[in-house]
């Protein structure tokens, strides 16, 4: 790796995955929720994502360790206590600072300042302590732009008994008891047991897909999942396999039926409270 752009760096934060609005979603892993597989899930996506991001080599913990005492002593009071500025610019958009691996720019720099802009020479640190400062500032870019490496706090805060009357009330119309059975240990963590059954993954097999039947100008009816839907046009793919593209025109019927639109109409109306009571009662279902 040669230097950390910053375009890539802070690509974390502006980064979107552009999926179609009827597009099927891919069923997220189903394994037990473990403390050994909460590690390793943890590790994999930080990992996952430090390499889409390209960000380079990981800062060398030790390193970082080492040099924490030492930026708060010598740089925070100008530029914060996680680099991201104060009387003195952040410096995890530093051009220096992305553009550099190992400390190979940014020691040197360090060692000899910049006193006409007003940055002191740090010559009486190490050239190691130079190099440590150097990993420092890249956990701090790290900490900022590798978005799969933050850690979640526990979500498991509300009241379980409060989340199954909820559930009773406004899933049974549609669900059976058999559906939450041994839900919990069929996610990794509780963030993903909630986003899922907030908001279902549609799986390969099309039995959530979003469907429609459509009656033509001369009375056919041709029905299938959906591909593609405007104003104009629908484009779906029938039981047998094959594609259909119709105009929207005078004297077409189309009927689309959605298996989530319960679920979206959940999406508008759920409380927070709600929200955190069910998922409580749903972790108690292991």
């Amino acid at each position: 790796m040669c230097g950390r752009p910053l375009s890539v760096a802070l690509a974390g934060a502006i980064a979107l995955f552009a999926v179609t609005a009827i597009g099927q979603e891919i069923q997220p892993a189903m394994q037990p929720a473990d403390g050994a597989s909460k590690t390793n899930a943890a590790q994999d996506r930080a990992a996952a994502t430090r390499a889409f991001l390209g960000l380079g080599t990981p800062p060398d913990k030790a390193a970082v360790a080492r040099a924490a005492p030492i930026y708060q002593q010598n740089c925070s009071f100008c530029h914060g206590p996680q680099a991201r500025g104060a009387t003195a610019p952040g410096l995890v958009t530093s051009d220096l600072v992305l553009g550099d691996d190992r400390g190979e720019h940014l020691a040197p720099f360090l060692r000899a300042g910049r006193p006409e802009k007003g940055m002191p020479a740090f010559s009486q640190l190490s050239e190691q302590q130079r190099t440590d400062l150097a990993e420092f500032l890249h956990q701090q870019v790290e900490d900022i732009a590798n978005r799969g490496a933050y850690h979640l706090p526990n979500i498991v805060v509300g009241d379980a008994a409060k989340g199954q009357a909820f559930a009773m009330g406004h899933c049974m119309s549609c669900h059976t008891t058999a559906t939450f059975a041994h839900i919990a240990s069929k996610f990794r963590s509780p963030d993903q047991l909630q986003r899922s059954w907030i908001w279902p993954p549609r799986p390969a097999d099309n039995s959530l897909a979003v469907t429609a039947t459509v009656t033509t100008a001369e009375g056919a009816k041709i029905s299938g999942h959906i591909t593609q839907v405007s104003d104009f046009r629908i484009t779906l793919i029938s039981d047998d396999g094959q594609t259909h593209s119709i105009d929207r025109r005078p004297g077409v019927d189309v009927q689309i039926k959605d298996p989530l639109a319960p679920h979206q109409g959940l999406v508008n109306t759920l409380k927070n409270g709600d929200m955190h009571n069910v998922t409580a009662y749903l972790e108690t279902l292991k």
